[in-house]
């Protein structure tokens, strides 16, 4: 094994991809969390794609950034120079890869949780971290699910369970228009609330004028065994509205057990369905 061979398996497992040309260029894929990138990040990264590149940067379906025809013999050169200017490698392979999550409440109205500080967390404490397969994360705000959460091997989102004030309430029925579950029937002076319907939005807080609708409870929805690709498969639902330290110690717990139960290049979803639900259910939450 020459040397270029040798420094090229240890760049792609920081991102680093051969391109299709017949010449020696490639894509680095850079480490962007929640797509959240600093003004001086993205002039590093157009400093960096004029001198080395073609004045291009590409933005990746999970909200990663990658700069093409790089020669490899300037490879190290670019990332030393990305990396003094706050800007760091990605990943690819059998590893934990990029967060992707929305703004969440920091941004949206519509946001129940803190998704870019869930998502950094989340990175700070796994990124690249070493598996059988793949294992991809999102977080998103609330079950609009603009981050997909059920389409990743875990996804975290956010939730509220409403709790009617009934001294409180006007029967306007603006809640029973902004629900869309149709968890609530607004008739003869009477407010009907359906919890089995309720997909835990928190639109009917958000719209009430008068403050008739409480939190009982908020927190993070988590689904597992998500992905796309050749083969996609929707997530499942694993718990709801657990707190921060709850949803550590499953996302903690889940990685044990993909790493455990995994056979080589298997993806989560496929490890779950293979050992049974159940058992990665009691694994992860007893």
């Amino acid at each position: 094994m020459d040397e270029k061979t040798i420094n090229y398996n240890r760049l792609k497992q920081g991102g680093f991809l051969v391109q299709r040309q017949p010449e020696d260029l490639f894509s680095i894929r850079l480490r962007v969390v929640g797509g959240q990138l600093t003004s001086e990040q993205l002039r590093a990264l157009a400093d960096a794609s004029d001198k080395y590149g073609r004045g291009e940067v590409h933005i990746t379906a999970r909200q990663g950034l990658e700069i093409s025809y790089i020669p490899f013999e300037d490879a190290d050169n670019l990332l030393d120079e990305l990396e003094g200017r706050g800007v760091r490698q990605g990943t690819c392979g059998p590893r934990v890869r990029g967060v992707v999550a929305c703004q969440g409440n920091r941004v949206c109205p519509r946001g129940l949780i803190d998704a870019e500080d869930i998502a950094k967390k989340i990175d700070d404490k796994y990124f690249a971290k070493e598996l059988p397969g793949k294992f991809k994360f999102a977080v998103t705000g609330c079950p609009s699910s603009c981050m997909k959460a059920q389409e990743n091997d875990l996804g975290v989102m956010g939730g509220l369970e409403p709790q009617w004030v009934e001294k409180k309430c006007t029967y306007c029925k603006l809640c029973q228009t902004a629900c869309p579950a149709d968890a609530i029937r607004v008739e003869k002076g009477a407010l009907h609330y359906e919890r089995d319907k309720c997909i835990l939005c928190g639109q009917c807080r958000l719209i009430c004028p008068k403050d008739a609708w409480a939190v009982s409870r908020e927190g993070y929805t988590v689904y597992v065994g998500g992905k796309v690709g050749r083969y996609p498969r929707f997530g499942v639902k694993l718990t709801e509205l657990v707190d921060e330290d709850t949803l550590f110690g499953i996302i903690e717990r889940s990685l044990e057990f993909f790493k455990k139960e995994a056979t080589s290049g298997e993806r989560f979803g496929d490890t779950i369905q293979r050992v049974g639900f159940e058992q990665f259910k009691a694994f992860v939450l007893e």
